[in-house]
């Protein structure tokens, strides 16, 4: 289990300021700067877990369609109105959470706890089975993946973001540690009630999206297991003809492709950003199996461009956690079209912006 692993070298600049997870430099590892015995490559000094582990489950068969919803019993932790409220605001965001209908998202919440957490605590430890799925109320907490036996920090959570999904997802073992930095607290939804609900609710999106998914053609270095775990962290969103999906200027926190519909690419000068819409260059328009808004996840810069719905517009959209997990093989491709962008550029404004330089 590593897609975090494998991923975390190429694109660790990509995440910062977005979705509450940023990844660390390559000179960042702590590690790097100890002994080289990979006797010596402890994370940090645990503090004593106060929730029980389970007993290893990785071997445990799963198919969703053949659960059925009552086989177990509902799972429900008493809050007061603050938790709730706090509960709710954390989840809001979170990706495998927005298919979720009304009543299946009351559920999660009834059977989400909150857990405390200490400078130095432990929260997942790489390797161990997994128990809990993560949401973050408060609180920094760094990343660590060690491979090859020496521990490396890859990146760190800032008050928000989720983990622990994928070692629930599919019987694997937890392919990260993450350590808190600071005292927190985190809500934990146990693996029981997160397979019976997402597990099961994500296998029908699977279903539906999982040919769309593997046609793409940028996608094709990645294994197949990789292609559906894409289908697994993507959400999906529609917009009205005209509606702008993103905005020239901000900074990203997502990547696009279009399932339906048509997409238009503007860009304005650059040093003009104040000019009304109507002085924006069409640069390009997409259609079904392209995608947008990788640029600026790439580059770490601001988006380079607005992207505007010609007719109703439906996207597959992924956050940039799940981008630099599952994506990385797929970077090499991206680079290859930053220079085709560069080439129209050049054409339409007689220079390329500067979109590929981190530091302009």
């Amino acid at each position: 289990p590593g897609p975090a692993g494998e991923s975390a070298a190429h694109l660790r600049r990509a995440a910062a300021e977005c979705r509450g997870v940023s990844f660390a430099e390559e000179t960042a590892s702590e590690s790097g700067q100890e002994d080289d015995e990979e006797d010596d490559v402890e994370l940090a000094a645990p503090v004593i877990n106060r929730f029980t582990r389970r007993a290893s489950v990785c071997a445990e068969a799963y198919n969703p369609d053949e659960e059925e919803d009552d086989t177990d019993t509902r799972i429900i932790h008493p809050k007061t109105d603050d938790q709730r409220n706090r509960l709710q605001e954390a989840c809001k965001d979170i990706l495998l959470f927005k298919n979720l209908d009304p009543e299946q998202m009351s559920e999660v919440l009834d059977a989400m706890f909150e857990k405390l957490v200490e400078g130095g605590e432990h929260v997942i430890d790489q390797g161990d089975d997994g128990d809990n799925f993560y949401v973050i109320d408060r609180g920094t907490y760094n990343i660590y993946v060690k491979c090859d036996g020496v521990g490396r920090c890859v990146g760190t959570y800032d008050n928000r973001g989720s983990f622990g999904e994928l070692a629930l997802m599919y019987n694997t073992s937890r392919a990260a540690t993450i350590i808190a930095t600071s005292s927190g607290a985190v809500w934990g939804l146990d693996r029981v009630t997160f397979r019976r609900i997402i597990v099961k609710n994500n296998a029908k999106k699977r279903k539906m999206y999982e040919s769309f998914i593997e046609s793409l053609p940028f996608l094709k270095s990645l294994e197949l297991s990789e292609r559906l775990k894409v289908v697994d962290v993507i959400d999906t969103k529609v917009y009205k003809d005209g509606e702008q999906i993103i905005a020239q200027g901000d900074m990203a926190d997502c990547f696009f492709i279009v399932e339906s519909g048509e997409v238009r690419i503007t860009m304005k000068r650059k040093g003009k950003q104040d000019v009304d819409e109507n002085e924006a260059v069409e640069i390009a328009r997409y259609t079904r199996g392209q995608y947008f808004g990788e640029l600026a996840l790439v580059t770490n810069k601001p988006r380079a461009a607005s992207a505007f719905a010609l007719g109703t517009v439906k996207c597959l959209v992924m956050d940039v956690q799940a981008f630099e997990r599952l994506l990385g093989p797929c970077i090499e491709i991206m680079k290859r079209n930053i220079a085709n962008y560069e080439e129209q550029l050049v054409a339409l404004f007689g220079t390329n912006m500067d979109i590929s330089d981190p530091s302009a």
